[in-house]
């Protein structure tokens, strides 16, 4: 089933997220119902705060959305270690109409578990080292666009409440 995607400025979004204490059939009916809802909206990674969900849970497939081959659900995903720096352009389902050029480690390691509650920990460089840290900001109540200049921030504001104003028109 497909969810509701929260967008900004709601609140939630900017929550941290409590740690999954179980691994039961609700979780793994929500991660895959998070699944189907990242790659309907053409999604490569999607945090249960994207859709309400206050947990620490992430699904992430960089070979989406059309091929979906590489995808991970990771339960409580922490990263461990960071090395180098890259910068690349990032856009988020739950921020609409906006992208902008975010400054990101170049590798990470993550441990997290997967769903059937099994250690896992791993290394990823280029896009999927930038979307875990992406969906992991997330769990810490942080966007993309908290990580740009103050400038290009305030005008995305002002253009997203232009754009607001005139949808309740």
């Amino acid at each position: 089933m497909s969810l509701k995607i929260i967008t900004y400025p709601n609140e939630i979004l900017a929550r941290k997220s409590e740690p999954v204490q179980a691994i039961d059939e609700d979780l793994k009916k929500l991660a895959q119902d998070m699944v189907e809802t990242m790659y309907e909206n053409k999604g490569i990674g999607l945090a249960a705060p994207q859709v309400g969900k206050n947990l620490r849970l992430i699904t992430v497939d960089i070979s989406g959305p059309e091929k979906r081959e590489d995808l991970m659900i990771l339960v409580n995903p922490e990263i461990v270690e960071k090395e180098g720096e890259v910068e690349g352009e990032e856009g988020c389902l739950s921020v609409i109409g906006y992208r902008a050029r975010v400054k990101r480690a170049a590798r990470v390691k993550v441990k997290a578990k997967n769903l059937e509650g099994e250690d896992i920990e791993l290394e990823a460089e280029e896009l999927l080292a930038i979307c875990l840290q992406h969906e992991i900001d997330h769990l810490d109540g942080i966007l993309f666009i908290d990580r740009i200049s103050r400038l290009k921030r305030n005008l995305y504001d002002k253009r997203l409440q232009k754009w607001l104003k005139q949808r309740k028109k």
